[in-house]
């Protein structure tokens, strides 16, 4: 019986360990052996453990990989910074309601990383309450309430995501994000390098993706 139950939870690791498939695109597609990113990190936390827990933070293996790789580097590189990840998508993909997207596991939400009124990063505050954060409504300035959009640590965090995604050999296909908002982001150090490699939402969505921004990540589906 012993040699069963092992063996049962070798096959069943390996499982969990297979390379992710995603099927179709964003809009309309599947994922398999989707991967949910964990709770949290050094540097970061998901927006909701009921989320999480409702098996909402599924994306494909190499998403993964490449998001957990820039939050190691921006340890490096932005040591006083913090960040939060939103929503994601079915660990088998397919529909995820609101959303139009998040399908095949290649959709990932994040909440903008904010100061507060002394300046210092933390995170912006999620719940039920404010529909898990997007709810919230910034203005023309990049504020809401006490809270301050940090587009130095935004701009670090969208450079991160590229670079470490054409390290593995793939790209990002598009960041949505307001479009009243993206100047901000192009003012920022990283400013010209976001111009050269990033190609973000030109118009505004149907819903306005101010307290967050949308990354598709470009990699080959079936």
């Amino acid at each position: 019986m012993s040699k069963i139950f092992f063996s049962f939870l070798f096959f069943s690791f390996l499982a969990i360990a297979e390379d992710s498939i995603c099927y179709g695109t964003t809009s309309n597609g599947r994922l398999e052996n989707g991967v949910q990113l964990p709770t949290s990190g050094e540097n970061f936390e998901g927006y909701s453990l009921v989320a999480r827990l409702a098996g909402r933070t599924y994306v494909h293996s190499q998403v993964s990989e490449i998001i957990l790789a820039a939050y190691k580097s921006l340890e490096d590189t932005n040591p006083e910074k913090v960040f939060k990840y939103a929503e994601m998508g079915f660990e088998e993909g397919g529909q995820f309601k609101p959303h139009k997207t998040h399908r095949n596991g290649l959709s990932a939400d994040f909440m903008v990383p904010v100061t507060d009124k002394s300046g210092t990063s933390v995170h912006l505050p999620t719940s039920p309450v404010n529909k898990f954060g997007y709810d919230i409504e910034f203005d023309n300035f990049g504020v809401y309430e006490d809270f301050t959009i940090d587009y130095e640590a935004m701009a670090a965090h969208i450079v991160a995501l590229h670079k470490e995604s054409v390290t593995r050999g793939f790209n990002l296909w598009r960041v949505i994000f307001d479009p009243k908002l993206q100047p901000k982001l192009l003012e920022t150090t990283h400013g010209e390098y976001l111009s050269r490699n990033i190609q973000f939402s030109k118009k505004r969505s149907w819903v306005r993706h101010d307290e967050h921004y949308h990354v598709d990540f470009a990699i080959p589906c079936k």
